[in-house]
């Protein structure tokens, strides 16, 4: 007895486990490698009183980099491991021996990707193969004490540490690429009808929601042409409003070039088919109002147990129908017996290329994140903070603690105008002002800082 228990947990985990596999969001932490540090070094060789400064740099940070690729088919690889980080730059030595550049680690996710920050704003959009997005950047390699070099300074004792490369938490969702999405109720046969048309294999069951997760399934005509269908798993009264998961299945109908709308036309259905239709509409138009003008095809699904509609000899056959509930249908069909799938391929196949020649090919769309260059000043509590790619830098040497590494960083700052900023922001003397990991207190001498 406790045996059989045992194996009947062991086949639900198992069911658990394929139902699982499909997973279109997720949390991404992306950290690129942080740049290496300059070399202080001088030449050391016999003969050589004193040799001048030899310090090599250090190596650039790796870049996580997001690239779409077909062969992904979900964000599964993201949902237990959401941690990726490329490799650190390594050190300059002496000699001018640069420090080798980090490699970038490369993410395969898959086409129809978007990428979004904690803040829910889009930062890149990946619709096509091979679409790259730098998700985290390396922090540059500080310059070697030789780069410091010049008339005034022969002999520099400080070089740059190495930047501190990209951090941050991403979140990524899919959208399914396909030509046509199958929308309808739960239990409406949409399942059978892609694994009728193409050679996806969805799981079939006789119970409402047996599709947890949508199906892709390429269709080939007989004339030679090839497009995509999509099984959104069924929708319901609400779904625009997240009910019964429906953000997550619409998510996926919104790259459709055209809709098939599948009506139950059994006795035994729920709802009667212009209930269905009225509410599938609805919900449509609420989650998003293009969707509602996107080209459709209403097709009454399971008429293999529907009464036969009435035939008064009139109409051709490419002409829609009227169910006795009153929806105009375009087709009736059957995945069980077959009725009406062939002219249904067809008709879709029509749809897609009509859709085709009116909509361009879908392109890159990137958000780019304000570039992290130059600097501003905010103020927190009796603290003036500067912020900023370049500022950091500029303070970002080994030694501040030598008076020519000091009148370095002064010099930039002041290149910069950090002292103007500061002044502007109502900085007064003996303030406290701090830069990446520098504290010191604000002086007004014509500009300068202590």
């Amino acid at each position: 007895m406790e045996e059989a228990s045992v194996r009947r947990a062991d086949r639900g985990a198992a069911i658990l486990a394929l139902v699982s596999q499909f997973v279109d969001e997720c949390n991404l932490h992306v950290k690129a490698g942080d740049g290496g540090a300059g070399s202080v070094s001088f030449r050391r060789e016999a003969h050589v009183a004193k040799g001048g400064p030899d310090g090599g740099d250090g190596g650039s940070g790796g870049d996580v980099v997001l690239v779409a690729d077909h062969n992904v088919a979900s964000l599964l690889a993201f949902k237990d491991q959401p941690f990726r980080r490329a490799e650190d730059g390594t050190h300059g030595t002496g000699k001018r021996r640069h420090g080798a550049g980090g490699d970038d680690v490369v993410v395969k996710v898959p086409v129809g990707t978007v990428v979004r920050d904690r803040d829910g704003e889009v930062l890149a959009d990946l619709v096509a193969a091979g679409d790259r997005f730098v998700a985290a950047e390396g922090g540059r390699g500080g310059r070697g004490n030789a780069r410091f070099l010049s008339n005034r300074r022969r002999a520099p004792a400080f070089a740059e540490q190495g930047e501190v490369g990209e951090e941050w938490w991403l979140r990524l969702e899919l959208k399914l690429l396909a030509d046509v999405a199958l929308v309808g109720f739960p239990n409406v046969g949409k399942s059978t009808l892609i694994s009728r048309i193409s050679a996806a294999k969805p799981k079939v069951a006789d119970y409402p929601f047996t599709t947890l997760e949508p199906h892709l399934g390429v269709v080939r005509t007989t004339d030679g042409d090839e497009y995509v269908v999509a099984d959104i798993p069924g929708l319901i009264e609400g779904a625009s409003g997240g009910k019964g998961l429906g953000h997550r299945f619409l998510r996926h109908i919104e790259r459709a070039r055209a809709l098939c709308v599948l009506l139950d036309l059994a006795p035994t259905a729920e709802r009667p088919p212009a209930e269905q239709y009225e509410v599938l509409v609805h919900e449509l138009g609420a989650y998003d109002a293009e969707l509602a003008r996107r080209p459709r095809i209403v097709v009454g699904s399971r008429a293999d147990l529907a009464p036969p509609p009435a035939d008064d000899g009139a109409g051709a056959p490419d002409e829609k129908e009227d169910d006795p509930d009153g929806v105009a249908l375009d087709l009736r069909v059957s995945a069980v017996t077959g009725e009406g799938v062939p002219a249904l391929v067809g008709r879709l196949a029509d749809a897609v290329r009509e859709a085709r020649a009116k909509l361009a090919e879908p392109s890159q769309f990137v958000v780019h994140r304000p570039v992290r260059e130059g600097y501003q000043v905010v103020r927190e509590g009796a603290t003036w903070v500067v912020e900023g790619r370049e500022a950091v830098r500029a303070v970002a040497l080994s030694d501040l603690t030598r008076r020519d590494a000091l009148d370095e960083a002064q010099r930039r700052l002041k290149r910069l105008g950090v002292d103007r900023a500061l002044a502007r922001a109502g900085a007064q003397v003996g303030d406290a002002v701090r830069i990446g990991g520098l504290t010191f207190s604000y002086e007004d001498d014509d500009g300068g800082h202590g």
